[in-house]
């Protein structure tokens, strides 16, 4: 499987961020490489999870429709009901049809 790395910051207030970007990827990265995962493309943005259209969220889903990644990695699941604003539904029909 090939794997697509989503890292995110909210453009809100400091006090409210858990872990950097930075900090998020290096998490990442280390897990796939612990697990073996094939990671072919990051994707990293500052955007608010309020607003929908998200440049970065944007291409990577471009690029799983091109059928480049079977998965999505994210620091925290907390980010995936946050993506269903930006058509997650059609999001993870399309990565369903990638791994069929």
């Amino acid at each position: 499987m090939k794997y697509f790395i989503y890292c995110r910051k909210s453009t809100e207030g400091e006090d409210r961020q858990i872990l950097s970007l930075p900090a998020q990827q290096r998490e990442l990265d280390e897990y796939a490489k612990k697990e073996s995962l094939q990671v072919v493309e990051r994707f990293v943005e500052s955007a608010s999870a309020y607003k929908v259209g998200r440049p970065e969220f944007n291409k990577m889903v471009e690029k799983i429709q091109e059928g480049k990644a079977d998965a999505i990695l994210v620091w925290q699941y907390i980010a995936l009901p946050e993506i269903l604003k930006d058509g997650g539904e059609d999001l993870i029909y399309m990565l369903d049809s990638v791994r069929s």
